[in-house]
């Protein structure tokens, strides 16, 4: 890579060969949210499966000059590293997914996609988005298109890196997940994706919670609450993962 991101490994001795997640933190392209990398890295541990942390590019790293594609570059050159075996990390390479949440589910869902021109080889084999931005053209979350394109993006490009457009049948299977009166990031993003998902005929898992502010991660600390019952997305999402062969059925 000319430019080398910083990664955070979780792929310990007892999972030799076993498969694993890119994880991509959200933080609107201005940055990336502790909660949603180490805590979900160790997450899918418990679960038996190998996770690396892409700390990708941000806004603050290119002033005055616009992000996109530094950050695309970033999760398709890590994928390639890792599909290619030359990581020395013991991981099957046959079995790579990504999981991204808000900014890093559009990160994900880019990558999914091949929007901006990347090939089917570049895509990774299943994909988790929670709470994703999906469209920089409609219901976006304008924040983040201003991090990653600049406030006059032009409507070509915005279009062009809108996932629901970009998705074609060679988009991985994916599950998703979101809650209805997300304030920062509209539940349409995740609606329109799964539609578009449904439309080119591949696999998909969608789950939409009553209520919830946006960026909960695990969602397994809501304050005086406890437990939030969105946190219910990580046993839907492990039996989905066991659904898609990747984990051993209990």
């Amino acid at each position: 890579m000319t430019r080398r991101p910083r990664l955070e490994t979780f792929c310990p001795e007892e999972l030799v060969g076993r498969p694993v997640f890119l994880v991509l933190p959200g933080g609107g392209y201005h940055r990336q949210a502790d909660h949603e990398g180490a805590p979900v890295a160790r997450w899918l541990n418990s679960l038996g499966l190998n996770a690396v942390v892409l700390f990708y590019a941000v806004a603050p790293e290119y002033p005055g000059k616009a992000l996109h594609p530094a950050p695309l570059n970033d999760a398709q050159e890590t994928l390639r590293w890792l599909r290619s075996g030359e990581s020395g990390l013991a991981i099957d390479v046959t079995r790579i997914g990504v999981l991204g949440f808000s900014a890093g589910g559009h990160l994900a869902a880019t990558l999914s996609t091949g929007a901006g021109g990347a090939t089917n080889a570049d895509r990774p084999d299943l994909a988790i988005l929670a709470y994703p931005v999906i469209s920089l053209v409609s219901h976006c979350h304008q924040g983040s298109v201003d991090a990653l394109l600049g406030p006059d993006a032009a409507w070509e490009l915005r279009r062009a890196l809108s996932a629901e457009l970009a998705l074609d049948a060679a988009t991985p299977p994916t599950f998703l997940w979101h809650t209805a009166d997300d304030g920062a990031v509209p539940v349409a993003n995740s609606l329109d994706y799964a539609a578009a998902l449904a439309r080119h005929d591949v696999s998909f898992e969608l789950h939409i919670f009553p209520q919830g502010r946006h960026g909960l991660g695990l969602a397994v600390d809501d304050g005086e609450a406890g437990r939030h019952p969105a946190a219910e997305w990580t046993n839907r999402c492990e039996a989905w993962l066991t659904g898609q062969g990747w984990l051993a059925a209990h």
